[in-house]
Formats: C-alpha cells, sequence, structure tokens
C-alpha cells in the first residue's frame, strides 16, 4: 500500500487516509463517494483497504471494470508512478511491490481452484458410490 497515505501505519487505508490520499492525487470526493470506492473492492467488509483490496483495484482498471466517472477508475488513473516525481527507485519498489501483490493473488486464485476441483472430485466420487449402493440394494430387494 502507498506508505505515504496510511498516517494509521496499520497496513491500511481507512476512509480519511482514502480521503487525503484523492485530495493530493487532485480528485476529492464526496464521503459517500469514498465509501462506495472502498465497499466496490471490499472483500473483507471491513471498511478498509488492505493491500491486496488496494492492487484490485488496478486489476479491475486493467480489465476494463471500472466506471469511466468513478472514484476507483480515478485513481487508478492518478496514482500510477510517476518516474520523474518518484524517481526510478521509487517507481522500481512501487511496481516490485504490484508484481509480487499480483502474483500473491493469482497463487490464492489457484488455491481456491484446486479446492473447487476437489470438492468437485469428492462430490462425484460421493454420487457414484450412492448409485453404485442402490444398484446393489436393488438386487437385494428382488
Amino acid at each position: 500500500l502507498p506508505r505515504r497515505y496510511d498516517a494509521g501505519r496499520d497496513g491500511f487505508i481507512d476512509l480519511m487516509e482514502l480521503k487525503l490520499m484523492m485530495e493530493k492525487l487532485g480528485a476529492p470526493q464526496t464521503h459517500l463517494g469514498l465509501k462506495n470506492m472502498i465497499k466496490e473492492v471490499d472483500e473483507d467488509l471491513d471498511s478498509k483497504l488492505s493491500f491486496r483490496e488496494f492492487l484490485l483495484i488496478f486489476r479491475k482498471a486493467a480489465a476494463g471494470e471500472l466506471r469511466e466517472d468513478s472514484g476507483l477508475h480515478a485513481l487508478a488513473r492518478l496514482s500510477e508512478i510517476d518516474v520523474s516525481t518518484e524517481g526510478v527507485k521509487g517507481a522500481k519498489s512501487f511496481f516490485e511491490a504490484k508484481a509480487q501483490a499480483i502474483n500473491e493473488a493469482s497463487r490464492f486464485e489457484e488455491e481456491i481452484k484446486a479446492e473447487q476441483e476437489e470438492k468437485k472430485k469428492q462430490a462425484e466420487e460421493l454420487k457414484q458410490r450412492k448409485a453404485a449402493f442402490k444398484e446393489l440394494q436393488s438386487t437385494f430387494t428382488q
């Protein structure tokens, strides 16, 4: 998460920190607008942005899933690091952190897919066992 905006140093960006960030980026939002921005990517419903949720903004922007008039679209567009003001080192660490989080997110997605496949397999096996049991049962009832 851009550390300079995490005033509370708790690893999250809350409503007031987001308000400040949007003002500094030159795209101030209303209180309701800020709440809606958080709500759109707040996966754990804690009303603040974790680093993973912050990166979700950029993934949604890249996938064209953000409305042009939304605060998140403005945030994604305006907070891309400008090398001339941040310096190469600042930009490098920003992109490295972004890439690492995206890798972590895709690893997380792979784990979820594997878990879903395992559940499907178990459900299919259970279905087959039930069918075999019914078949066996029918031979005894005749």
